[in-house]
């Protein structure tokens, strides 16, 4: 009962930290413990009042870098999902509630990382995590459903 928890808190925390971290690059490690740098002009308006940059596409190329970043940020909330589903009870709507958690979780990730230096906040990330979670929950649906016949 209590590992459910501490997973559930670890996988929160290291997605918390990477999101934190400014200049990220997931295809060079030292980047992965640069100190973070808020930026102190950004407000919760700034970023999510309407045409700002939270709503618009991304302005870096597509390359190997995206392409390693997306592929991220679906295992990470898929896992994610994974584990918000195992934290709940046995109940009605159970996938779609740990579904839920997964979402709100990526969108209030992703508005922490606009207000941080290097890092921006997309809502276009926050469906590839949505999507993430969705995806390996509805595999843990089925695999549940055929394996109980």
């Amino acid at each position: 009962m209590m590992l459910k928890r501490v997973l559930l808190v670890l996988l929160l925390l290291s997605i918390s930290k990477f999101s934190h971290t400014p200049h990220l690059l997931v295809t060079d490690p030292s980047t992965w413990t640069n100190s973070s740098v808020w930026d102190h002009n950004a407000t919760l308006w700034s970023i999510l009042r309407p045409g700002s940059e939270f709503y618009t596409s991304y302005t870096y190329g597509f390359d190997l870098e995206f392409i390693l970043r997306k592929i991220a940020h679906l295992s990470f909330f898929g896992m994610l999902g994974l584990i918000f589903h195992w934290n709940l009870k046995e109940q009605r709507y159970r996938y779609l509630k740990a579904w839920l958690c997964v979402a709100v979780f990526a969108f209030l990730d992703e508005v922490h990382q606009a207000f941080i230096i290097g890092r921006d906040g997309r809502i276009v990330d926050v469906m590839i995590d949505s999507l993430g979670g969705a995806i390996l929950l509805f595999l843990l649906y089925v695999v549940r459903k055929s394996t109980s016949k």
